[in-house]
C-alpha cells in the first residue's frame, strides 16, 4: 500500500473501551480510525479493550483500510499481547507509540510476521505508523528510519510524553505556539518522514471546540509539508479533511505541470504563464495528484 493508494488526511483516535465512541467515529468521515489500547484505556480495562477492539475489526463493514490500533509501547510488556488480540483480517495498521528508532519497528514487524501467518493474512499487509518523538532518545534516532522498513507507512510526532520525560513545565507559549524544543521535534519528524518517503502526519490539536484555531493550524501544517493530522474528536474531522485536500485549482495546476513534462520528457524546465517550473515542481505536482487520488 503506497502513498498514492491510501489516504491519511485524518486519523481519529477512538478509545478501545467505548462502544458508543466507536459507533460515532465510524460515521465521522475520518480516513483512519485509531483504536486506542494505550493512553485512552485504564490499566484495569486493557484486557477487556483488547476483546472489544478485536470484535470491532471482525464486524466493521465498509471500513476496509481504515482501522489502525495504537498498541502499548514495547517497554510495557503488553505489545505482543495487544498484537495477538488484534492482528486479523480487516486490520490495516498499527500505531506504535514511544518508539526509540527503527529497531523498534523491526521488533514489532517480527511479531506481525508470525501473527499474519497464523491469521491467514497476506504477508506485510499490516502497516506501521510511529509516534517518533515521544522520548528524548528517539530524537537522536530519527535518521534511522531511512531506508524505511517495508511496513513503515507514516510518522507522526507528540509533545506531551516528550515534555513529561524532559520535566518541562509547559510546551506552549502564551500565544499557543510550540516552545522551541517542540518546534524542533515537529520539524525533525517532518524531515525524517520526507527522507523515508512516508506520510508525515501532524500531531493532535487539543482544543476540539476551537474550529478556527484548528483550521489555521492545519493550514500551517499543510504549508510546511504535513499531509495529514491526528484528530481527538469527530468534530475535527471535516476541518482536517478539507485543509489537507488539494483544491480544484491546485489539482488543475498540477495536471498542467505533469502533462507538460510528459510531453517534453527531455526538458529540465518548462514555462507556464510566464513562470518557470523544474523537476522539484514536477515532484510536488505529482504529490498533489496523489493526494487527490489520481495517478500522476
Amino acid at each position: 500500500m503506497s502513498l498514492a493508494t491510501m489516504k491519511l488526511r485524518s486519523l481519529l483516535f477512538v478509545p478501545g473501551d467505548s462502544e458508543k465512541k466507536f459507533a460515532r467515529a465510524s460515521a465521522s468521515g475520518a480516513d483512519v480510525l485509531i483504536l486506542d489500547l494505550e493512553d485512552a484505556v485504564a490499566p484495569s480495562m486493557k484486557e477487556a479493550a483488547r476483546g472489544l477492539v478485536a470484535g470491532w475489526i471482525d464486524t466493521a463493514e465498509g471500513l476496509a483500510s481504515k482501522l489502525f490500533v495504537r498498541v502499548n509501547p514495547l517497554d510495557t510488556g503488553l505489545t505482543e499481547g495487544d498484537l495477538a488480540a488484534v492482528v486479523r483480517p480487516g486490520l490495516a495498521g498499527i500505531l506504535a507509540p514511544k518508539v526509540n528508532g527503527a529497531q523498534d519497528v523491526s521488533a514489532m514487524a517480527l511479531m506481525l510476521d508470525h501473527l499474519e501467518t497464523a491469521a491467514g493474512m497476506t504477508a506485510g499487509s499490516v502497516r506501521i505508523m510511529v509516534v517518533a518523538t515521544e522520548t528524548p532518545l528517539a530524537m537522536f534516532h530519527l535518521g534511522s528510519y531511512t531506508p524505511p522498513h517495508p511496513r513503515l507507512i507514516a510518522m507522526t510526532w507528540g509533545a506531551e510524553d516528550l515534555s513529561a520525560a524532559l520535566g518541562a513545565t509547559a510546551n506552549k507559549e502564551a500565544d499557543g505556539s510550540w516552545t522551541f524544543p517542540y518546534q524542533v521535534a515537529r520539524a525533525h519528524c517532518l524531515f525524517a518522514a520526507g527522507a523515508a518517503e512516508v506520510f508525515p502526519v501532524d500531531t493532535l490539536y487539543v482544543d476540539f471546540r476551537d474550529t478556527d484555531g484548528l483550521e489555521a493550524d492545519c493550514r500551517r501544517a499543510r504549508r510546511d509539508g504535513f499531509l495529514g493530522r491526528i484528530a481527538i474528536h469527530p468534530d475535527q474531522v471535516e476541518t482536517i479533511n478539507r485543509c489537507f485536500s488539494p483544491s480544484e485549482d491546485d489539482i488543475a495546476h498540477a495536471r498542467r505541470i505533469v502533462a507538460l513534462f510528459a510531453a517534453q520528457p527531455d526538458a529540465g524546465t518548462i514555462g507556464i504563464d510566464g513562470k518557470m517550473y523544474d523537476i522539484p515542481h514536477l515532484k510536488a505536482a505529482q504529490k498533489v495528484l496523489a493526494a487527490a487520488g489520481e495517478t500522476a
